[in-house]
């Protein structure tokens, strides 16, 4: 009897998406594609046919290919900041320890995709370092927070992550079994150097 009612065997309605919809949607395909694929490699006409639309259409929302690259990677990075955010409720020191070993974790686990962003391979776009430096200011303005570092100080915090970034991806360049360090010291020795810097840069 329920299949005689009317609209029991109707297909659900699709809701339409607005524009920016879409481009989220686009912009979270592609974001899972570039972190694999060079972005020179990347296929338009397969992150529009996942989507179920035209390459036509996706151009649409992003005029050129460079454009919806740049739009992935400012994603990326504001994915790195909250996957790397510390718990706010640890002690300040405990919470640059934490920092540190998710920022080096996240370096190991897309070592490709972070090379790419901070040396901006495969795009040439000014753009690009401008992702790179809000990952660094966050990352900055969370330690200067935790450990209350006078404001004059900032720029050897922000420096320092740098010195970390080069370790991280040093360090993750050799196989897990053939590493120096293990993961643990190499965070306590990017820790010990940031103290150091900043006790030098105070006297």
């Amino acid at each position: 009897m329920l299949n005689n009612m009317p609209g029991a065997d109707a297909p659900a309605v699709r809701r339409r998406l607005s524009a920016d919809e879409r481009r989220r949607q686009l912009v979270a395909i592609g974001l899972a594609k570039i972190v694999e694929t060079p972005i020179q490699d990347l296929s338009m006409d397969e992150v529009a046919a996942e989507v179920g639309i035209s390459r036509g259409l996706l151009f649409h929302y992003f005029p050129t290919k460079t454009d919806f690259y740049l739009a992935c990677i400012a994603a990326a990075g504001r994915r790195f900041l909250r996957t790397t955010a510390p718990d706010d409720e640890l002690p300040g020191e405990a919470q640059v320890e934490q920092l540190t070993r998710l920022m080096i974790e996240q370096i190991e686990r897309r070592r490709d995709f972070y090379l790419a962003l901070v040396h901006g391979h495969g795009v040439a776009d000014p753009r690009v370092s401008e992702v790179v430096d809000s990952v660094r200011e966050g990352s900055t303005d969370r330690v200067v927070a935790a450990l209350g570092v006078p404001e004059p100080r900032r720029d050897v915090v922000r420096a320092w992550w740098a010195y970390t970034e080069d370790r991280a991806l040093t360090w993750s360049a050799v196989p897990t079994g053939e590493r120096p360090v293990p993961l643990s010291v190499l965070v306590a020795e990017c820790v010990a150097a940031l103290h150091a810097l900043l006790e030098i840069s105070a006297s």
